[in-house]
């Protein structure tokens, strides 16, 4: 059973950097205002850079704007694992508990987009899981693709932030599934630095990373984000279509989908 958790407080001000050995800041959430850049070097050479902004929360303190901007930032269980929990720490829980990893009441951060306007779309989200005494005890990568399915990665990473794993889930119409992805997941502090690299045998096709600067996410930084870049998240996956019609008119074949397995504690 999962217990009750305290109730959610408004966002104001930014937490303060980690630590060198990747402890968990204390603090409130905080707006990220970033540039994802996606690098493809074969068979056809592609750079796309998209601009958005990303949310750093603790799933123990969801933010809660003022009543005017909530459809502007909405966290929802049903949008991450399963959808079925009642609240993202018991999603994530549910998940960890399959996996043999067990929380014991420690804090977890969420990088993510929150639901705008109704809508919301991430293709990576990441949640850097603590002990109770602070110490990392692992990091999720939760991947979405643009038919709906779901894939979590559980990570040991080592002291910057790198781990290493098998890829396992369909997620470019042009890619199979095969090789490894070598990520490199820091928790954010002033700034936010992640890079995932995709490796299948003879090179390393394709390159991901998100960089940005941490706002405070407050009413105004809030409001600022959603006229900056209205949509957000429907821009983003409106984006990747864009780009994979824009390939597939250069000649890349869209290779099938295989059937995706469901994982324990995301059924």
């Amino acid at each position: 059973m999962t217990r009750p958790r305290p109730p959610a407080r408004p966002a104001a001000a930014t937490d303060p950097a980690p630590d060198a050995r990747g402890s968990a800041p204390a603090g409130p959430a905080g707006l990220y205002r970033c540039v994802t850049t996606h690098v493809r070097t074969r068979p056809i050479r592609r750079v796309f850079r998209h601009r958005t902004y990303l949310w750093l929360v603790d799933l123990d303190h969801l933010p809660v704007p003022p009543r005017p901007l909530r459809p502007l930032a909405r966290f929802a269980a049903r949008d991450h694992f399963a959808g079925t929990a009642p609240t993202l720490r018991a999603g994530l829980e549910r998940y960890l508990d399959a996996q043999g990893v067990r929380l014991d009441g420690g804090r977890v951060l969420m990088l993510a987009h929150a639901r705008v306007l109704g809508h919301v779309f991430n293709p990576l989200t990441v949640y850097w899981c603590h002990r109770p005494d602070g110490t990392p005890l692992c990091t999720v990568a939760e991947v979405h693709n643009t038919y709906g399915e779901r894939h979590c990665y559980l990570l040991r990473p080592d002291e910057r932030g790198r781990a290493e794993v098998p890829k396992e889930f369909y997620v470019s119409p042009f890619f199979p599934v095969d090789g490894r992805y070598r990520m490199r997941l820091p928790v954010p502090g002033a700034r936010l630095d992640l890079a995932v690299h995709l490796e299948r045998a003879g090179g390393r096709p394709f390159t991901a990373t998100v960089r940005g600067t941490r706002r405070p996410a407050g009413s105004r930084e809030l409001l600022a984000a959603a006229l900056r870049h209205p949509w957000s998240t429907l821009a983003v996956s409106a984006a990747i279509r864009w780009q994979g019609v824009r390939l597939h008119l250069r000649g890349l074949p869209v290779l099938p989908r295989p059937h995706h397995r469901t994982q324990e504690g995301l059924k």
